[in-house]
């Protein structure tokens, strides 16, 4: 057996032992080993694998698989600028904090820095600070010399924040040697599952930047709301509600839920804040997850009359630009809600329902005159997501729509979206990976987002086709631009070119080029139409939109609900 198929099923080998099942890999040469040594792991039923033509697209294909809790998927690339293509999806991870696993071909050590073809010195080290751990296994000349079950291992442990670390990326640079097919001489043996590797290297860690101690007790009497960013899990909507806080969760949170009315979340939180006697009184906030979305938030989170907890997960969870209090468990809290935090809690909820009351009756009005609007095609699609289909949401306005116009929804609803460094590139593809993983999915995103990733849905025959529903927002531009300040009256003249950036592309035609199914809503009934019953496999609802009115139509909601919530304060029912 020549030394680059052994290397390349220990490997693989390896990887399986890991627990490792979704594994994405892209055509190459150099990397033909590994694709060799996959094959046969998958026809053994060990893992699953995935095919895709685009580097960048098969590495937001596996930071999807990662955000569903099945990871890390293993991405597979051959080597040169191949592996500069992975760096979108592995900085996502790296700040996102998923797990995800970056195999890449190379040459052995001794052609860097020759002219060998396809080759660069820096790709070992090409992702850099992105990545939790970078390793290097070169090729080893038999299958007999010490094998790499210990590298790789470390590398999914790592990447999985085994021993205390974040999650996060990881990249693994494998030297393989000619010849790079198999031989005659057994190679093509079938593949078997190897025993559990003898040791494994925990994942190194950062140095802990605070000292875990004992649990935080919060005291009763200040003010208090719970903010719940990407990623805070079911803890912030328990933790708001056991002590009896105004929860304010973004829509990826994972605490934006449904359950005892008194302790669901603030609708229309953003806007609320602004009404008298609300956010201007906040005193202190607990906040888990990662905030990211709203202005207002961070104007909240940054005054210096606001105390700030921040519940850190893990050691390196990035945090504001200001002194808090950063613990690694979710605080107890003292004692019961008193007469003043249970009025401080109906006055969140009166105000929150009103706001959001307000936000349906402008969506409607807008879709009976005939416009379908981004925030009601949010609040169309929240509408229809269940545990059983996941939701992933593009970055720009989607997530933001999603984030003004969605009520809760049932609890253990993945509601997904790449908020780590919340770039519009690798959403279909990030979807894609998740309704592979998840058996189907949904995706709301933009025209441009749909337009950057649409390799996405291109799907080679044979391979497993994910069962994905994409909701288009075709409005020919980046709507979120004529939102701030790039869209006020006097920077018109160069609002369009500079920054909302027309197309003028056929959203429909290309993607039916792809072999995708679909589907053109241009009103309410046909949108509720499609979104309840999509067709298997991929599929794209196109909704056509003006946004030239769209600075303006935000400017009614925040006025009418900001101003609905004051009335409720007022009325005090």
């Amino acid at each position: 057996m020549n030394s680059s198929t052994a290397l390349a099923r220990q490997v693989v080998a390896a990887l399986v032992g890991a627990g490792v099942r979704e594994v994405v890999l892209c055509p190459g040469s150099r990397s033909a080993p590994l694709a060799y040594a996959l094959h046969a792991a998958e026809a053994a039923g060990a893992l699953r694998l995935h095919v895709r033509h685009d580097e960048r697209a098969a590495a937001f294909t596996g930071l999807g698989v990662g955000r569903t809790g099945a990871g890390p998927a293993v991405v597979v690339t051959t080597s040169g600028t191949a592996v500069a293509n992975l760096l979108p999806a592995t900085l996502e991870a790296h700040h996102g904090g998923v797990p995800l696993l970056l195999l890449t071909a190379d040459r052995p050590a001794r052609l860097r820095g020759t002219w060998a073809n396809q080759t660069s010195d820096l790709q070992p080290g090409l992702l850099g600070h992105a990545v939790r751990r970078a390793a290097e296994l070169p090729s080893r000349g038999a299958a007999g010399d010490a094998v790499p079950g210990d590298v790789v291992a470390a590398a999914v442990g790592a990447a999985r924040g085994t021993g205390g670390g974040r999650p996060g990326p990881v990249h693994l640079d494998v030297g393989l040697d000619d010849p790079l097919v198999p031989g005659t001489d057994g190679d093509d043996d079938p593949w078997s599952p190897p025993p559990a590797p003898t040791t494994s290297l925990a994942a190194t860690s950062s140095p802990p930047d605070v000292s875990p101690g004992e649990r935080l007790t919060l005291q009763r009497g200040p003010a208090t709301v719970v903010v719940a960013g990407d990623g805070a899990g079911p803890d912030a909507h328990a933790l708001a509600a056991r002590a009896g806080w105004p929860l304010l969760a973004e829509p990826t949170s994972g605490s934006r839920t449904r359950g005892d009315p008194e302790h669901e979340p603030v609708g229309a939180y953003r806007l609320v804040l602004a009404a008298p006697g609300l956010g201007d009184r906040v005193e202190r906030a607990v906040v888990l997850g990662r905030p990211t979305l709203s202005r207002p938030v961070a104007r909240l989170l940054g005054r210096p009359d606001v105390d700030v907890v921040q519940v850190a997960g893990h050691p390196g969870e990035p945090g504001p630009d200001r002194a808090v209090t950063r613990t690694h468990a979710v605080p107890a809290v003292a004692g019961a809600a008193g007469t003043t935090e249970r009025a401080w809690l109906a006055a969140w909820q009166r105000a929150g329902r009103a706001g959001a009351d307000a936000v349906d009756a402008v969506l409607d009005a807008e879709a009976r005159a005939g416009r379908l609007t981004g925030p009601l095609l949010a609040r169309e699609v929240a509408a229809v997501t269940t545990p059983a289909r996941p939701l992933v949401v593009a970055a720009s306005n989607p997530v933001r729509d999603l984030d003004l116009a969605a009520r809760a929804w049932p609890s253990a609803t993945p509601v997904l979206a790449n908020r780590g460094v919340a770039g519009i590139d690798g959403t279909l593809s990030t979807a894609a990976g998740v309704a592979l993983a998840s058996g189907g999915a949904r995706v709301l995103l933009g025209d441009l987002a749909a337009l950057h990733d649409a390799n996405g849905l291109l799907v080679g025959p044979g391979e497993p086709e994910p069962d994905l529903q994409a909701v288009v927002l075709d409005d020919d531009g980046g709507g979120i631009f004529g939102l701030l300040e790039h869209g006020e009256p006097a920077r018109a003249a160069t609002l369009e070119r500079l920054f909302a950036t027309p197309h003028g592309a056929d959203v429909a035609a290309l993607f039916g080029a792809l072999g995708v199914h679909v589907t053109t809503a241009t009103d309410l009934a046909s949108l509720r139409s499609a979104l309840a019953d999509p067709p298997p496999g991929r599929s794209v609802v196109r909704v056509p939109a003006d946004r030239s009115g769209l600075r303006d139509l935000h400017a009614v909601i925040a006025a009418v609900a900001t101003a609905a919530a004051a009335a409720a304060l007022a009325g005090g029912g």
